[in-house]
């Protein structure tokens, strides 16, 4: 793991495509800014963690599953209120 130490305003480059930006700083925590490709998804970790636990769930789901959902008879939209 690289440490680097930044001020409000600096910034580092990943690669030529990535730019992270210090934006702030204070009240125990830090604002980051990235610029990038806009085909590179970008995720907060805890974000990233619960798409991939989800995406194993999904992977490891009854084979039956989707079967028995597809025979379910439609529901009506629920009326707004």
């Amino acid at each position: 793991m690289l440490i680097l130490s930044r001020r409000s305003g600096e910034a580092i480059r990943i690669g030529t495509d990535i730019r992270i930006v210090v934006v702030q700083l204070g009240g125990g925590k830090v604002r980051l800014g990235i610029d990038g490709p806009r085909d590179l998804r970008i995720l907060r970790e805890e974000l990233y963690e619960m798409v991939a636990g989800l995406n194993q769930q999904a992977q490891a789901a009854d084979p039956e599953a989707l079967e028995r959902w597809l025979e379910q008879p439609p529901q009506a939209p629920e009326e707004p209120t």
